[in-house]
């Protein structure tokens, strides 16, 4: 009963039938029953919102991989945290000149100093000193950046300066003392 449509259209055995009137109307009320469009519009917005939820995930891991790098390996930037402290220089170019002076002249002392093996003590002594002095002139450029420049801090900042310089006064002074000691020690024991 087969039979081979080509057949059929060589033959023109096939009766050209019209369509009943109203059937395409009938096939959208059955397609309209079958799949409403309700239902296609709910699956539109979840969708969407997948698409938004997978979008934020990987916006989150690749910060959270940019901020914090894994561990065991080295971060590309180094984050530090550091203060903008103020100085005597930045109040008025006079108080600038007076910090300036003094700075200079504590690191021409300190590129003076020669110590021995016999002096290292000493000088290790006085440059633990040293630097309690700087670290308590970080802390009062801290509080001059915090609380703005006042009398106290100002004069407290120039006296520190003031100190350290004539730490190292003394310093030069004892290890002038203690080498010439050392050298009347030498002729001395030369003579004998």
């Amino acid at each position: 009963m087969a039979q081979d449509i080509r057949e059929l259209f060589k033959n023109d055995q096939i009766k050209h039938e019209e369509m009943p009137k109203n059937h395409q109307n009938r096939f959208l009320e059955k397609l309209d029953v079958a799949m409403p469009e309700k239902q296609a519009a709910t699956f539109g917005w979840l969708k969407i919102a997948a698409s938004i939820v997978v979008l934020l995930g990987v916006s989150f891991g690749a910060y959270k991989l940019i901020e914090s790098p894994i561990k065991g390996s080295t971060p590309a930037v180094v984050s530090t945290k550091t203060i903008e402290t103020k100085s005597l220089g930045d109040i008025s170019p006079g108080l600038k000149i007076v910090e300036d002076y003094y700075l200079a002249s504590i690191n021409l002392e300190l590129a003076k100093m020669t110590y021995t093996p016999e002096t290292k003590e000493l000088f290790d002594g006085y440059l633990n000193q040293l630097n309690e002095l700087d670290k308590a002139y970080q802390k009062l450029s801290l509080e001059l950046t915090e609380s703005g420049p006042s009398e106290l801090t100002v004069n407290a900042l120039i006296d520190n300066l003031k100190l350290r310089l004539n730490l190292l006064y003394r310093l030069r002074a004892q290890l002038k003392t203690f080498n010439t000691s050392d050298g009347l020690v030498e002729e001395v024991s030369q003579s004998i």
